[in-house]
């Protein structure tokens, strides 16, 4: 049996810890497939943005901004549909060559992550080194810009990184930190976001040096007794997270904002079938299964309810969650035609590897599995929106975000 053993150290005095993030990671993988995008300003997505070049940001276009504010912004700019397949498959490229770096890497997203190459020294070189192979990698085998930065400290590699984008390296001496923190913005802290940054800058507090030479307390009253004092820590250069390998998700959810218009317990209920389609299909994806079902609500007047059920035995079949999903959602009819849903979410939990169950399952279930794997193959062949049920003609099936690819069981190893 082969163990596999990872030696995760706390932050030391050396700069070892890298930071490492795709550059416009949709905008970018949408220019590398059409060359004739490249050097245009690019827009993911129509209704709402999901991704801009750095073209388009040039003219103000951001994330989550709306299609028409965006074209405003910048009419010249080339709209293209998302395609999550293959930016699910640049992902897994890009962290391809990251594992192949060291096995002590923290995914943070399909398009970022931590790798700690302490202890490398002697067989790969200083990190900033490795970090200039990483990129050449990434550029040669998934196509794509990265920028890394490097530091003592997660926290620091971090903003490192966001300080040489695009497309670029750097690094952070351990003799430099407070010279290169001090002066920059607090919005580039990690953790303040616009609400805490508009509390800071009503006190004067405008670079990270205002944020670390105010007394402790003081933020502690102002931010909250733990977001005061942690980012008063940061502020010195004082993080002591461990870069962690990836583990497995102890759940895997989807949800869908339904509009303040309302909404018609037929739609509800289509919604809720397409939800447990796409988290079912993610747990055979995966190799998982599950015993618990939650559905979650939220009504016109922002109040939320949840509901929850477990099987005594653990399922990946479509058929049974959602039978199980949509006692939760009948359980809950009155509130919702007296409230009006406008957000609905489910989430399977209590998971399990899936070759680790053994059952004896009746005919009809063992017949449920065998159409689930036989639409997931016509799925994976022509695309997810392929083939859909009945029940979804005429309305959309929404975006799926791309997620990181569940570990196997055998150990923290890379996605």
């Amino acid at each position: 049996m082969c163990e596999h053993v990872f030696v995760v150290r706390t932050p030391t005095g050396q700069a070892t810890i890298l930071h490492a993030d795709l550059d416009c990671f949709f905008a970018a993988v949408e220019q590398r497939d059409q060359p004739s995008l490249r050097g245009r300003p690019v827009i993911v997505g129509g209704g709402v943005v999901l991704a801009a070049s750095y073209e388009a940001r040039a003219y103000g276009v951001r994330s989550a901004m709306g299609g028409r504010e965006a074209m405003r912004r910048c009419p010249q700019a080339v709209v293209v549909p998302p395609r999550m397949s293959a930016y699910s498959e640049a992902s897994r490229a890009v962290f391809d060559v990251f594992g192949d770096v060291t096995p002590l890497v923290e995914p943070v997203s399909i398009d970022e992550a931590f790798l700690d190459v302490g202890g490398l020294g002697r067989i790969a070189g200083p990190p900033v080194e490795i970090a200039r192979r990483l990129r050449a990698d990434v550029r040669d085998r998934a196509g794509l810009p990265i920028t890394v930065g490097i530091a003592r400290t997660k926290f620091l590699a971090k903003v490192a990184s966001a300080s040489a984008k695009p497309d670029g390296l750097l690094l952070v001496p351990p003799d430099g930190e407070l010279d290169f923190l001090h002066p920059l913005p607090v919005e580039r802290m990690w953790g303040v976001g616009p609400r805490t940054a508009e509390k800071l800058r009503a006190r004067g507090i405008t670079r990270v040096g205002d944020l670390a030479a105010a007394p402790e307390d003081a933020l502690a009253a102002m931010l909250g007794p733990h977001a005061g004092r942690h980012l008063h820590a940061l502020a010195w250069g004082r993080d002591v997270r461990r870069v962690v390998p990836a583990r497995r998700r102890r759940s895997v959810g989807a949800q869908r904002a339904l509009g303040w218009r309302g909404t018609t317990w037929e739609e509800l209920d289509a919604t809720l079938v397409s939800l447990v389609d796409r988290t079912a299909r993610r747990l055979r994806d995966g190799g998982r299964v599950a015993r618990t079902v939650t559905v979650r609500l939220r009504f016109a007047d922002s109040a939320r309810i949840t509901r929850s059920t477990s099987a005594p035995h653990a399922t990946a079949e479509t058929a049974l969650l959602l039978a199980s999903a949509r006692r939760l959602l009948a359980g809950a009819r009155q509130i919702v035609d007296e409230r009006g849903a406008t957000l609905v979410g489910v989430a399977l939990s209590e998971l399990s590897s899936a070759d680790a169950v053994q059952l004896h399952l009746p005919f009809e279930r063992a017949d449920g599995d065998a159409l689930d794997g036989a639409l997931d193959q016509i799925r994976s062949r022509f695309g997810a929106a392929a083939l859909g049920r009945a029940v979804h003609l005429g309305r959309g099936p929404g975006i799926e975000m791309p997620l990181l690819p569940d570990p196997p069981d055998d150990g923290p190893t890379r996605p």
